[in-house]
């Protein structure tokens, strides 16, 4: 009997290792997939927020309120006050961007939050 109890801990112990095998062995950006080591406004933002953004708030932005991002200048605004990584992370009390739409990916918002981080430079 002691032997079996001995058994069953080592058994039931060992799948604790597993459960939690993401956190001894985090996954690295590059191999996530998600690479924000060079990223631009010309070649990494401004690609995002074409596909996701600018049909509403590009060129006269009658649809988005008047809320311009097609331009780094309209842009930088929204940064600098903070709507904008607000709207698309879906916090405070900011709309959350894009509208009746899926939230950006992890990526995506990962990409424009470095970009954010690094001082928002017009690259």
């Amino acid at each position: 009997m002691k032997y079996l109890t001995l058994i069953l801990f080592l058994w039931v112990g060992s799948g604790c290792y597993y459960d939690h095998a993401d956190l001894s062995y985090p996954q690295s950006n590059s191999s996530s997939g998600c690479n924000v080591a060079s990223v631009t406004y010309s070649s990494s933002v401004a690609g995002i927020l074409s596909a996701s953004c600018y049909s509403c708030h590009g060129g006269s932005a009658a649809a988005g309120g008047g809320i311009q991002l097609d331009t780094y200048n309209s842009l930088k605004v929204y940064v600098s006050n903070g709507q904008l990584i607000n709207s698309i992370n879906h916090a405070g009390n900011i709309p959350a961007m894009p509208l009746n739409g899926p939230q950006l990916s992890a990526c995506q918002i990962k990409t424009i939050q470095t970009w954010i981080n690094n001082g928002s430079p017009n690259n």
